[in-house]
């Protein structure tokens, strides 16, 4: 039941409470989750060419006359694995390679992976052979974008909306800390008026 204010004493509106189900959502940005999922494609491509030159490379050691052949496919697989690396944009990885900061700098290295996983065909299998061309072409597709992509600057927009969206979660995150706090404050209100 509300008791209505005498003359002279001013009534407080009652608090506003925010469900849990109202609180602000933060939606992802499509170019970012596009820019995820084409890196997500692009270091799965390069663990398959690491999975095509090893079965290259143990091909040509099995055979004892093409030693050259599996020392070449031995670095294409430790090159392919580090673009594989590289894709998860590791810290790490930068520090020691700067290059692979940029995106033209990463599709030339992606280029070159592909062209050693399609060099020196393994001609006895054929399925080898169709393995090697999809995984390379797939690379190669993977590192003409990049280029291009690293041309036209795309890369800078990236970080602009990454950064962006790091501003963003830390506001709602900001938001909701004093949110929980209000909430306290309004419950230690209610005991002490009890």
């Amino acid at each position: 039941m509300a008791t209505e204010a005498e003359p002279g004493e001013t009534s407080l509106p009652p608090p506003v409470r925010v469900s849990s189900s109202a609180r602000i959502r933060c939606r992802s940005d499509p170019f970012l989750i596009a820019c995820r999922c084409f890196s997500l494609v692009t270091a799965i491509t390069a663990l398959l060419c690491v999975a095509v030159n090893v079965l290259s490379a143990v091909r040509c050691f099995s055979n004892a006359k093409d030693i050259f052949g599996g020392i070449f496919r031995c670095y294409a697989v430790v090159i392919a694995f580090f673009v594989a690396v590289a894709e998860t944009e590791w810290s790490f990885i930068f520090k020691f390679s700067k290059v692979l900061e940029y995106w033209a700098g990463r599709g030339m290295l992606q280029i070159f992976v592909a062209v050693m996983t399609r060099a020196f065909p393994n001609v006895e299998r054929q399925d080898l052979i169709l393995l090697q061309e999809i995984a390379s072409y797939l690379l190669l597709g993977c590192g003409l974008i990049y280029v291009i992509s690293g041309v036209l600057c795309i890369q800078f927009v990236k970080r602009q909306r990454e950064k962006k969206e790091v501003s963003r979660e830390q506001a709602v995150k900001d938001l909701e800390e004093l949110e929980r706090r209000r909430e306290e404050l309004e419950a230690l209100l209610l005991e002490e008026s009890v």
